[in-house]
């Protein structure tokens, strides 16, 4: 028998760090999502193959709990275990159905030397409190043991409940598809981080993936293309990899994943997209759109003219796709997207055009409001209620639909001021799509950049919101957008562990958290993602440089939170090595440098290479001011991003170095802190117009002796917005004149035009260093 001991667990917490950072509030125990109030005492109870499951239950969904904590704690000891009757003598796991616990998810857990005791007054949170006894067991519990085997627990007084109701996860099987046991394991790790909605993005313009029985075309055209886009959409010019691909859900495949995600209390919200990206259903029967087609599941990626109509037929055929989906799905909710919708066919449709003087609507956003409140309508007949993106909101939102804000706050600040529920998903800190790391070995990606610090951050509930309003926020959700993600380990790779962070923000109360506290009890969870098998991102052990201004240039640190070692760097862009001088303290740059920082332990390499290329220049550290904020969004840099001495990266607008400004020009405004020649001032600006960002109309240098009075002394037009070039840097020549304030403008592009993504929005424009030479 072997025998193993966890008190080393629940000890202080490690202090990880290379560097000086804040010390932190350390939790007792190692639970993920934090409890609200958890404390160790001396006791230890030893779990064994004897250890008995005892519940005098007889609801079901206790019960399932129940089982599912004696199917897994038998796996870890050797032993299947039984469910049976209390019996008061020790060794015993005993589940108690209370009614003083308040709360369906809340739950009691006490561990002493006689037994583990679970308090709950239904089954999730029976469940959940099984989810944080499998925390206090070591990784390798996780896996199952031929033989009999014994395990030491701390004792521990746990009392929890989430803060919010909905605290989900999206995962979308459109744009590339994964099989049924990957999505049970997905759904494997949303229950144990006590998550309770997967939301299965299952149609799209690029592939509809469940089968509808009295519409087989849907999945025998709807669910395959001809091939696939390689690389990012951005690339000119396009390629194609010639491989025909698809796959797609039977429906009893579909009961399968909803009873096991049901057993793991987690519910699904399917997600039937209408109107637009409907390419896919359309292929199958183009008798429902606006032109007839012909038409084929796309190829790429981004947003389609074709949509459904909104001719009668339309809403018969969605109607029969909806019942035989609504039979499948026990869940309140149906997703049916409404995002993203172009209204190019509509207004030359003659049929959707009578539809509007039929039913008196003034343009297309309310053609698209009617759309959605006669499916709101048809749903909400057959108990299920309609959820949807934000792009609902315009024309008029449906009497009970709950809206999913995306495109930032502003719609679910909205739809909670008209008394509606929101799910709050904002791209800039739930999408998981855009990368997380600086590195450029990260998988292809979005361009933006979340880490895991900005997700941790994240408070769901808008501070503009009154308490009768902010009722409405149900919780919030993280998104999954496959366009470049074909393989499951990505999948893993790129939610694990924003979602762990994003669990806690939604079940931990917004003052018992700490991101200092959480790393820690992350770093000590890794081993146990390694005994299941999960891929995961571990860049918040990995060196991060920071950098800070100067009057004569900039400083630079290096910090990291792995308790291995220490940071070695070098300055001539070579790798370093556990030779290379150790990292002391700030370092003053007044030159270019190529620095390049690690940590080592015994002469080992235990994080990637940091690397921090810096061309310093005239401006590099000086003050500047900007006119304009720029958006919060894509803002984390500051002004000081302007003038560090850093290059942004080429791909990946996201990264805090470029600086973004939506219906502003870009005015800043530098103290060179005295007249010095300049010769040269270079802006790099980021073009991505599928992503609504343009490059600007002119860009102009203003010089000022005083700082009060500016002459502008040259401008140019900005050519080549349509380039495929990602980048494109703009240098206006100065006269070697000495110049003591300088201000550079550039001219926002205004209004994207019609046929570019976002037609009629305001172009984003990001710029990047300010070079002055």
């Amino acid at each position: 028998m072997n025998f193993v001991r966890i008190a080393c667990l629940i000890t202080v917490a490690v202090h990880f760090s290379c560097s000086v950072h804040p010390t932190a509030e350390r939790a007792p125990l190692p639970i993920l999502p934090r409890p609200v109030d958890a404390s160790a005492t001396p006791e230890f109870f030893v779990l064994n193959a004897a250890t008995r499951i005892e519940t005098a239950s007889r609801d079901s969904g206790f019960r399932q709990a129940v089982a599912m904590a004696a199917e897994f704690l038998g796996r870890a000891a050797g032993s299947a275990k039984a469910i049976s009757e209390p019996s008061g003598a020790p060794n015993a796991v005993v589940f108690v159905q209370s009614p003083d616990v308040e709360g369906l998810e809340s739950y009691r857990l006490t561990v002493d030397s006689l037994r583990i005791t679970v308090e709950a007054s239904a089954g999730p949170g029976a469940f959940y409190a099984l989810q944080s006894l499998r925390q206090l067991l070591p990784a390798e519990s996780e896996q199952p043991h031929a033989s009999e085997r014994s395990y030491e627990i701390r004792g521990a007084r746990v009392a929890d409940s989430p803060r919010y109701s909905y605290r989900g996860m999206h995962l979308d099987v459109g744009r590339h598809f994964f099989p049924v046991p990957f999505i049970k394991k997905y759904i494997d790790l949303l229950a144990m981080y006590k998550m309770n909605t997967f939301h299965w993005h299952l149609t799209e313009d690029q592939g509809w993936r469940i089968e509808i029985k009295r519409y087989p075309r849907l999945t025998e055209v709807g669910a395959w293309r001809k091939e696939t886009l390689i690389g990012h959409y951005s690339d000119q010019p396009h390629r194609y990899d010639g491989t025909r691909y698809g796959g797609f859900y039977t429906q009893d495949e579909v009961r399968e994943v909803v009873r096991y995600a049901h057993d793991r209390f987690v519910t699904i919200v399917p997600e039937i997209e209408m109107p637009g990206h409907a390419l896919a259903a359309l292929s199958a029967y183009p008798e429902f759109s606006c032109t007839g087609g012909p038409f084929e599941p796309a190829t790429t990626w981004g947003v389609f003219d074709d949509v459904f109509c909104a001719k009668d037929s339309v809403f018969t055929f969605l109607e029969d796709v909806l019942n035989e989906v609504i039979a499948l799905f026990p869940g309140k909710y149906v997703h049916i997207g409404g995002d993203e919708t172009p209204k190019t066919r509509w207004k030359a449709c003659p049929k959707c055009q009578s539809v509007k003087v039929r039913e008196g609507l003034q343009d297309e956003f309310e053609l698209q409001s009617y759309f959605i409140r006669r499916i709101e309508r048809y749903l909400r007949g057959h108990g299920k209620q309609l959820i949807g993106w934000d792009e609902i909101l315009e024309g008029g939102l449906a009497p009970s639909a709950t809206v999913m804000s995306w495109r930032g706050t502003e719609g679910g600040i909205a739809a909670a001021r008209q008394g509606h529920d929101v799910v709050m998903t904002p791209l800039s800190t739930c999408y998981f799509n855009f990368y997380q790391a600086q590195s450029r070995d990260e998988p292809l990606a979005f361009g933006e950049y979340l880490p895991l610090e900005k997700v941790y951050a994240y408070e769901p509930t808008p501070a503009e919101l009154s308490s009768n309003e902010a009722i409405h926020i149900l919780g919030a959700q993280g998104n999954l957008w496959t366009e470049y993600i074909s393989d499951w380990s990505v999948v893993e790779y790129m939610v694990l562990p924003r979602a762990m962070a994003l669990a806690e923000v939604l079940w931990t109360p917004r003052d018992r958290r700490n991101f200092d506290d959480f790393a820690d009890r992350m770093a000590r969870h890794v081993p146990r993602l390694d005994s299941l098998g999960v891929r995961y991102a571990n860049h918040l052990l990995d060196v991060r440089a920071i950098i800070g201004p100067r009057d004569s240039g900039v400083t630079v640190a290096f910090a990291c939170r792995n308790p291995r070692g220490k940071i070695r760097f070098t300055t001539d862009g070579t790798d370093p090595t556990a030779g290379s001088p150790v990292y002391a303290g700030p370092m003053d740059v007044q030159r270019d440098i190529h620095l390049r920082a690690a940590a080592f332990d015994n002469g080992q390499l235990v994080t990637r290479v940091a690397n921090v290329d810096l061309s310093m220049h005239k401006a590099a550290g000086k003050p500047i001011a900007l006119e304009a904020l720029p958006h919060t969004t894509y803002g984390s840099g500051g002004r000081q991003a302007l003038v560090n001495g850093v290059r942004a990266s080429d791909d990946r607008f996201g990264d805090g170095e470029w600086i973004a400004w939506n219906g502003w020009d870009m005015i800043a405004t530098v103290d060179l802190l005295a007249p010095v020649p300049i010769d040269s001032v270079s802006v790099r600006y980021f073009s991505a117009v599928n992503s609504w960002i343009w490059l600007p109309r002119w860009m102009g240098v203003f010089v000022s002796e005083n700082g009060e009075d500016y002459t502008r002394v040259v401008k140019t037009d900005v050519e080549g917005h349509l380039s495929p070039d990602r980048t494109k840097t703009v240098t206006l020549a100065l006269d070697g004149r000495p110049v003591r304030y300088l201000r550079v403008v550039a001219q926002r592009y205004g209004k994207i035009p019609p046929g570019y993504p976002g037609e009629g929005n305001e172009a984003w424009l990001f710029a990047d260093e300010i070079f002055v030479k």
